[in-house]
């Protein structure tokens, strides 16, 4: 069981990697990137499986989590906050169910008088509203950690931790 919390936060960093790749981070803050995408992904998976929590709940503390370690890292880097959490969050985005949700709505769209017409437009506004709040979650996760520590720019904050 350990080793697939692993390998899901494994697969977290890596996916974080690429989208710090593809929206051209500086490389110096890459190790980081993979890292946040890693612990969020590693966070957001416990929940859903040991604790058993709503995949909302548990994107929106991922997304929490993933903000709050971003202030650090970019007081380290001398670097925005953005550049470290937007990468890492990415990949908490729900692709399966807004597939589905897209499947569900050109069955509708294709053949509105077929059997089962009201399971899929209960499957399909099911997945699409998982879809949006997962989505609010996230970039409210995000911001938390930035509008409660925002006293003043990253690069002037005080932390105990990281020496300069």
């Amino acid at each position: 069981m350990v080793w697939l919390f692993l390998y899901k936060a494994i697969w977290g960093g890596i996916a974080a990697l690429g989208f710090a790749a593809l929206f051209n981070a500086p490389t110096r803050s890459f190790f980081h990137i993979f890292l946040l995408g890693a612990i969020g992904v590693f966070f957001k998976f416990i929940l859903l499986t040991v604790f058993e929590a709503n995949i909302v709940l548990a994107s929106l503390a991922g997304a929490v989590v993933i903000g709050f370690l971003s202030i650090p890292s970019a007081h380290y880097k001398h670097t925005p906050p953005f550049i470290f959490y937007i990468p890492a969050v990415i990949p908490m985005i729900p692709g399966v169910l807004a597939y589905r949700m897209m499947l569900g709505l050109i069955k509708l769209a294709g053949n509105p008088k077929t059997m089962d017409y009201n399971t899929i437009i209960a499957e399909t506004v099911n997945s699409g509203i998982k879809v949006l709040f997962i989505l609010i979650s996230l970039s409210v996760g995000v911001i938390i950690p930035m509008l409660l520590s925002r006293k003043e720019t990253v690069k002037d904050m005080k932390m105990p931790f990281v020496k300069k």
